[in-house]
């Protein structure tokens, strides 16, 4: 099987360790250890649980403790609908890996994850792309995706909210996405990492799972939940499907470690405290990137309505490589470049994590735009 490279993540595994101001991290800032532990109050009990443990390989297909924590964050979901994976990054291979023959007809929109194209196209998938375009505000076209749909459609991939810009579909949208899937018996994947990051209310739109039979989630502790040092993630959908998945995820996981599953489920029964701290610094961040943008003649954006990511376009001409590898040496900040998303004339920023480190990374930024106007 030959398969692309995997741009975003080879962009990072490059540049990320060898700059002064990541604005590329996508995760709301990071909890520490000793922040989680004191959210849940265990500082003082959490060794007499862990002491015990005997260091098995535990539950396969995750604890029945983590799995009814999973389950929660949904509104029609049971433990049964969950199956625990090694971060969201494998819960989608395990879908993809499940539903996808050569020959079925795929459809992904574009931005999203890499996964959700490279994956069907190497497995021989008739692979289509739906393309978001700003003018939409990066909102899928319902007509465009109507027309792109056939009867041996397999699979229709979302990332909801979306990664790299932001956008949000909202119910109505996804229920008219829902009757497009259910008019040729696709199923509906929706990547939902940053589910819980939106900018108004509490943070979290409905989910493709609760809304659709067929409707399949895939989520992490990464994003929304500050701990991607868990590398764990989920699948929520129905049961059949599941047992499925399941026979594929035996042959390249087994189960996930047991202090992860462990500290999974003190931070999701702690949900609240944490998704707080998320929305504090997404809401504030952004408000931050917000006003720096309106200040810069050579930016502009579409605001994201969730997430902790947005879509930066420059006028400049050069590549976008050319710019975030310069903007790297000159000033020590790192973005991402959009080719590296197939989206050529764009910057991808991450707004979520320090807060300082954001103020002085963008104030780096506008200094280098400055020395590039004539």
């Amino acid at each position: 099987m030959k398969i692309k490279a995997f741009g975003v993540e080879i962009w990072m595994n490059e540049y990320e360790n060898n700059c002064l101001y990541n604005l590329a991290e996508t995760c709301v800032e990071s909890l520490t250890l000793d922040e989680l532990l004191t959210m849940a109050g265990k500082k003082d009990t959490v060794m007499a649980e862990l002491l015990p443990m005997k260091m098995t390989y535990g539950a396969i297909e995750g604890s029945n403790r983590l799995r009814d924590n999973v389950a929660s964050l949904y509104q029609s979901q049971h433990r049964d609908n969950v199956l625990i994976t090694h971060g969201a990054i494998g819960a989608n291979a395990l879908v993809h890996a499940t539903l996808v023959s050569p020959g079925d007809r795929v459809i992904s929109v574009l931005p999203t994850y890499q996964q959700h194209y490279s994956i069907p196209e190497s497995y021989g998938a008739d692979v289509q792309i739906l393309k978001l375009r700003e003018e939409n505000n990066f909102l899928p076209d319902l007509e465009e995706l109507k027309s792109l749909v056939t009867d041996n459609t397999s699979l229709i991939a979302i990332n909801n909210p979306n990664n790299p810009t932001g956008s949000l579909m909202d119910e109505n949208m996804l229920n008219a996405i829902v009757e497009i899937a259910r008019s040729c018996d696709a199923y509906l994947l929706s990547d939902e990492v940053y589910r819980g990051t939106d900018q108004q209310g509490n943070g979290f739109t409905a989910s493709v799972a609760d809304l659709y039979e067929k409707g399949i989630s895939t989520a992490s502790m990464s994003k929304s939940f500050s701990l991607a040092g868990l590398r764990l993630g989920w699948i929520v959908g129905p049961k059949p499907l599941l047992e499925q998945v399941a026979i594929h995820r035996d042959y390249n996981t087994i189960s996930v470690g047991l202090l992860d599953d462990y500290f999974a489920a003190i931070a999701l029964e702690n949900r609240e405290a944490i998704l707080a701290r998320s929305r504090k610094i997404t809401r504030e961040n952004l408000a931050v990137l917000d006003a720096w943008v309106a200040k810069e003649p050579l930016i502009s954006y579409t605001k994201p309505q969730s997430a902790t990511v947005a879509l930066l376009k420059y006028k400049l001409k050069m590549s976008s490589r050319e710019f975030c590898v310069q903007l790297l040496e000159a000033k020590g900040v790192m973005f991402t470049p959009g080719s590296v998303m197939d989206m050529e004339g764009y910057v991808r920023i991450g707004f979520a994590n320090n807060p300082e480190v954001l103020v002085a990374g963008l104030a780096k930024v506008s200094e280098f735009l400055a020395e590039l106007q004539p």
